[in-house]
């Protein structure tokens, strides 16, 4: 096994930086083994079978291609859990992870009874939420019919129940219900910052899920802001994630629209990512 981790570096030498590098050693091999990484020290005498041997060849193509590793081992890690990915969901990302946090430490699990999660992807948010709020209804929206699919399979395989609804935000659906919670990283990243997106991104991550027109960047924070406008329950709160490029026209927004308590927060880069706001009682 020591050879193949040896192998991998040599092959990718150059295509990645050296730490980025290490990281896709101890992923392949897990995924490979099943080993953890402490396994992975113990047993690095272990010898790969010829099948073995050619799908690490075949990771190491993918990954030349500028594959995002998450797309090509099928998972990844978020919040605790582990999630299918595939090209028709983002990956999960730390700063998200960040947002689940913050919603976690803001509010009691018993009093919190309904939660909705819009543009869900993978499912990563909603089946995070529903393992802290046990006892909350969660419901998920998306536009696309791939992604709901990936993300069913996330919420079997985490084993939570998540009430998952093909829906466009844009051009909302009624709604006989009210939610205590509402979360979304929507799409966000505009057309012109294209070229500050690295090919692993650009080449395989759904556009559908990242992109907004340059002339309407906040198109999707104002339709889901009107959205919890009517469907927020009493001081039921709004969280987004955000362009940090954005952040103050976001609180702006959500402030001319008679939200309350509107709070900006950075990610652990020093960015403003994070937003969270409250529905006045008496709208």
């Amino acid at each position: 096994m020591q050879n193949v981790i040896q192998h991998i570096q040599s092959e990718l030498r150059g295509h990645y930086p050296e730490n980025e590098i290490k990281s896709f050693c101890n992923l392949i091999i897990q995924k490979l083994t099943g080993f953890s990484r402490i396994e992975i020290l113990v047993n690095k005498n272990t010898n790969f079978s010829v099948e073995k041997q050619q799908d690490v060849e075949k990771i190491i193509e993918k990954l030349k291609k500028q594959v995002p590793i998450q797309y090509i081992l099928g998972e990844t890690d978020f919040y605790g859990h582990t999630f299918n990915v595939n090209e028709s969901v983002l990956i999960p990302r730390p700063e998200t992870e960040e947002l689940v946090d913050w919603i976690q430490k803001d509010n009691s699990s018993n009093q919190i009874k309904n939660i909705l999660d819009i543009g869900t992807g993978s499912g990563c948010i909603a089946i995070s939420l529903k393992h802290i709020f046990t006892n909350a209804v969660v419901d998920a929206f998306d536009i696309s019919e791939t992604a709901l699919v990936t993300a069913k399979s996330n919420a079997r395989r985490n084993k939570v129940n998540i009430n998952f609804i093909k829906a466009d935000i844009l051009n909302a659906p009624k709604f006989n219900k009210k939610w205590d919670i509402i979360v979304s990283n929507p799409p966000y990243v505009t057309e012109f910052e294209k070229n500050e997106i690295l090919p692993n991104v650009l080449e395989h991550e759904p556009h559908l899920a990242l992109f907004v027109p340059d002339n309407d960047p906040l198109l999707f924070y104002r339709n889901i802001a009107k959205f919890a406008q009517e469907y927020l329950g009493q001081n039921g709160k709004l969280y987004f994630e955000i362009n940090r490029e954005f952040g103050m026209d976001c609180m702006n927004l959500l402030t001319n629209m008679g939200f309350s308590d509107v709070e900006l927060r950075k990610d652990i880069s020093g960015n403003d990512r994070m937003i969270r706001a409250i529905l006045d009682s008496e709208l």
